[in-house]
């Protein structure tokens, strides 16, 4: 397994070319020229987890540095309301950009997990011996009930990013034209509501991450 992944890691480098020019063709065309270089499903679906989880932990990290600029504004006692209020702007739309990099990913692997699972199931009728059919067809259901715990935990933390962006969004729109003393003092409320929906946001993400990295190990055979 370990060589596939090298493998894996080879064809993004030395096939980049090749992969470039699938992505304008249908799925089972992309399929059958990587399985032609030894990556399958199983590799694919793998590597979308991965990408899926580092697009995570970015997302995680951009809506904690806008609400934590968020809250330096709010507290502000001085002048540079506008500095403050451009790095604020800058951190949302970042996070905003980020969101849409983690709906992506989540949709790339909802996409290769179907393909993967639906053509893992119809080669269970190429078996002739029912013992090995038997083992594969257990295999299938535990790998379906292990990708669907982690998807699971995967929605619940992103469920989590949109009433977050949407207090974030609120509140630069609100300052645009109204950035004075006091529109921060105003806000201070919200801010401090805000803190409790980023602390559950912070830990779901990271209960998602961990899933993620379980599964990851466990299609590696780890």
């Amino acid at each position: 397994m370990t060589q596939i992944f090298g493998r894996l890691q080879t064809a993004r480098v030395g096939h980049f070319s090749v992969l470039v020019l699938l992505l304008s063709g249908c799925a089972s065309v992309q399929y059958s020229a990587l399985e032609k270089v030894g990556i399958h499903k199983r590799d694919i679906l793998v590597d979308r987890v991965e990408d899926a989880r580092d697009a995570q932990a970015e997302t995680r990290e951009q809506l904690v540095s806008a609400y934590e600029e968020l809250s330096a504004l709010v507290g502000h006692d001085g002048g540079e309301l506008e500095q403050k209020y451009r790095r604020l702007s800058k951190e949302v739309d970042r996070s905003r950009d980020a969101t849409e990099d983690l709906d992506e990913h989540l949709a790339d692997i909802d996409r290769v997990s179907e393909d993967l699972f639906e053509e893992w199931e119809s080669e269970l009728d190429l078996y002739s011996s029912a013992a090995l059919r038997s083992d594969q067809e257990k295999k299938l259901k535990l790998a379906r009930r292990q990708f669907s715990m982690m998807r699971e935990r995967m929605q619940t933390a992103r469920n989590r990013v949109d009433p977050v962006m949407a207090v974030l969004t609120d509140n630069v729109l609100f300052l645009k034209h109204s950035l004075n003393a006091q529109a921060l003092a105003a806000l201070r409320g919200q801010a401090s509501v805000l803190e409790g929906q980023v602390d559950a946001l912070i830990r779901d993400m990271q209960l998602a991450i961990d899933e993620a990295d379980a599964f990851i190990n466990r299609m590696r055979g780890g």
